[in-house]
């Protein structure tokens, strides 16, 4: 038993929208034996270009029911029966929320027409419901309007049920089939064939054009998870529609992951990176005198027209950072930013500070500490290499950090040994430096996370 089912909404995704509309059609496998339809009052204004699309206005809706009202008689309509509709994602995502906020938990297995058009009709040059409704010789009554898109994904369902000699229909409906959850245009062999490997991801268009770049340490699961819908923005329905193909590149390392990321959004700039073509937020440590004469830091956001001494991708980094060069020269951590109590220096207490911030020990003796801390962030021959996983299980992942400053990432076999700085390089693309990628490995020396870092 089937329940085919069209919405219209407020909008394109679920967390911030509301239904106007649902009509649902049953089919008992053989036929349509009964359908139910009816407005919603989502209990919000309705855009003019809904408006314009649908032909619902507000004062269609206002004396309708609100969802809460019918979601008893709606659950009735759809309980113990498969949902089937048109890029069925998107209308099951709706609903789903609708009814935990009325109380009701619903759950269903669910079937999408166009995921399913694709593989019992190949070859059609669109698999939108007006184009295929065409292609099928099926007549839509009123484009855009739950009765009428609801009745035409239903005609087609019933010609799939006809046509489907190779059993797509049954295998869909597998428990581990995954094709409920996958973006309705995305072949399920792009996603078979995903590693569950460290890598950057793409995500193309009809057209081959790079829409996404994601990383990920397990490619696979983390690509998973944005179509299974628990990821918030990935419940907008316009990326998941537009994603025909998915490919991938291996980095065997989170770092080189991240790095790759980064230097890939700046090249392709795809449409949905807004994260990244934003200005994210840096955390910088910064050094000034006070009123006493002692050098002082403080970790704070990097603000436009300031330069601090160094930066990271996250205030923890930064104050990590922070409290291994406290312990490394005897600083004071009040003097230091990370403590912001007032009264005594925790560490004056425990006999680990030599007192600057309580005029024990003078400015000029202190301030020589400080100035040495402040030489070893980026001093002279501090060239390292940071040793990760391969992409395979005979080789390793190299980043190489030449006086302080990101110099490239590259690949080397197991059983190579790195005799020097120079022999290094060899094996690395040398990269263009930019302040993210800067903020990441130094954020990734403060914790490397299980990766080898070799001083040379």
């Amino acid at each position: 038993m089937y329940a085919i089912v069209d919405i219209e909404t407020t909008g394109g995704y679920a967390n911030n929208h509301r239904i106007t509309e649902i009509a649902i059609y049953h089919h008992d496998g053989m036929q349509i034996t009964n359908h139910y339809h009816t407005l919603i009052n989502p209990g919000r204004s309705i855009p003019q270009f809904i408006t314009g699309l649908t032909g619902i206005n507000y004062e269609m809706v206002k004396e309708a029911p609100s969802f809460s009202e019918v979601a008893n008689e709606i659950h009735e309509q759809l309980k113990d029966r498969v949902f089937v509709a048109h890029n069925a994602h998107f209308d099951y995502s709706f609903l789903k929320k609708e009814f935990e906020e009325a109380g009701i938990n619903w759950n269903s297995k669910k079937l999408c027409t166009v995921r399913l058009s694709r593989k019992i009709i190949p070859g059609l040059s669109s698999y939108s419901l007006g184009r295929l409704a065409e292609s099928l010789g099926i007549k839509i009554n009123g484009r855009h309007r739950a009765g009428g898109d609801a009745e035409a994904t239903s005609k087609v369902f019933d010609l799939l049920l006809k046509r489907d000699t190779d059993g797509a229909i049954v295998k869909a409906l597998k428990r581990n089939s995954g094709e409920a959850t996958l973006p309705p245009n995305l072949p399920k062999e792009d996603f078979d064939k995903l590693p569950a490997k460290a890598g950057v991801y793409y995500f193309m268009d009809a057209r081959g054009n790079v829409i996404y770049v994601g990383k990920a340490v397990n490619i696979k699961k983390r690509i998973a998870g944005h179509f299974s819908g628990a990821a918030r923005e990935w419940n907008r329905s316009n990326i998941r529609n537009e994603i025909h193909h998915i490919t991938f590149e291996l980095t065997g390392s989170e770092l080189i992951a991240l790095i790759l990321e980064s230097q890939e959004i700046r090249r392709l700039w795809p449409k949905y990176n807004l994260a990244q073509k934003q200005k994210a937020d840096e955390w910088g440590v910064y050094d000034y005198e006070d009123r006493g004469g002692f050098l002082r830091f403080c970790v704070n956001v990097v603000k436009r027209g300031t330069r601090p001494l160094i930066s990271f991708s996250s205030k923890g980094d930064a104050w990590n950072f922070m409290w291994e060069k406290v312990r490394a020269f005897n600083l004071c951590p009040k003097l230091s930013g990370l403590q912001l109590a007032k009264g005594l220096c925790f560490s004056y207490q425990t006999g680990e500070c030599k007192g600057g911030c309580m005029g024990v020990e003078t400015a000029t003796k202190y301030n020589k500490r400080i100035t040495a801390a402040i030489e070893s962030f980026f001093e002279e021959g501090n060239s390292l290499a940071i040793i990760g996983a391969g992409r395979k299980s005979s080789e390793r992942s190299l980043v190489l950090v030449e006086n302080g400053a990101y110099l490239g990432f590259g690949f080397i076999d197991k059983q190579e040994t790195l005799a020097d700085f120079e022999t290094a390089k060899d094996f690395i693309k040398i990269g263009k430096e930019n302040r993210i990628v800067q903020n990441l490995v130094n954020s990734y020396l403060v914790n490397p996370r299980g990766a080898e870092v070799i001083a040379f």
